[in-house]
């Protein structure tokens, strides 16, 4: 039976100090636990190493992006798994424990991932088809299922099948990492398992506080329209990629004077950061 010795707790941070409470309860508990903070300026990697001494704090002096302070982290890791979890993420041990019993059961599944849930008890949709192939649809998995998605923010890894696939592609800073990693899984016929019946508490878009909330917009949606374009031609082509830039740039150039009109601060942020990320992006050339 595997217990918390045999899994690493991988979380990566970035002005995330207002979330290490949330994870205490879990992370106190864990003998293997590795932070991996992005150059967060409010004191994340102190409290850290304060709340948690067996802990590795890696302390980036830059922002490395999500993917690759992931990669860093797992690097490092030499247990049979490794849990990757937000910091908005809150699960119990005992969830975690029981997402390892079904991969016990499942020695086949490559990645496994509990049901998100919303701070209102409301049950995400953190689990899909690949997108790139058809469009889900129908009822919600009533047990365990094989899925071709699972959300990045809390996800069980069998370490020794990631040997072909690895893990984040670096060219993605920030979001659709999880889509290409999940989608490499897909195709190399390696099982990903969504397990509702155990639960994990998503405080969604609650990763990242700091002191300048509105740069954080702008850079949400700067690297959300980029990621989606290097995504659309790796996994496309680049006539796809050109294509869907055209017609987000057009999207977006409507939205933007709404969004001035209305005055929101927080989605003008994201949407300027948006355009910014379109006009900016340069498709991918192979050597």
């Amino acid at each position: 039976m595997f217990g918390l010795e045999h899994v690493t707790v991988v979380v990566v941070t970035h002005h995330s100090a207002h979330c290490l409470a949330g994870l205490n309860p879990l992370l106190q508990h864990c003998p293997h636990v590795i932070v991996s903070d992005n150059a967060s300026n409010d004191g994340t990697p102190g409290q850290a190493r304060a709340l948690w001494p067996q802990a590795q704090v890696l302390a980036h002096p830059i922002n490395l992006g999500f993917g690759a302070a992931n990669n860093r982290a797992l690097e490092r890791v030499t247990t049979p798994f490794a849990f990757l979890l937000n910091p908005d993420c809150e699960i119990t041990s005992e969830a975690l424990l029981a997402l390892m019993d079904v991969a016990q059961e499942m020695p086949e599944a490559a990645l496994l991932a509990p049901q998100l849930v919303g701070a209102r008890g409301q049950a995400e949709v953190n689990y899909r088809w690949p997108h790139t192939l058809w469009t889900s649809r129908g009822p919600a998995a009533a047990g365990p299922a094989c899925v071709g998605f699972v959300c990045g923010a809390a996800m069980l890894l069998r370490m020794d099948r990631f040997a072909t696939v690895r893990f984040f592609d670096e060219n993605f800073f920030l979001y659709y990492e999880d889509d290409d990693l999940c989608l490499r899984l897909f195709k190399a016929r390696l099982p990903m398992v969504v397990v509702p019946s155990i639960e994990a508490l998503h405080r969604s878009r609650g990763s990242v506080k700091g002191h300048a909330p509105w740069k954080s917009e702008y850079v949400r949606g700067f690297h959300h329209a980029q990621s989606k374009l290097i995504f659309e031609q790796k996994h496309g082509t680049l006539s796809q990629a050109l294509l869907q830039r055209r017609r987000l740039l057009w999207s977006t150039g409507l939205a933007l004077p709404l969004r001035a009109l209305l005055f929101s601060p927080k989605r003008l942020c994201r949407m300027w950061g948006r355009w910014m990320g379109l006009m900016r992006w340069t498709p991918h050339v192979a050597h």
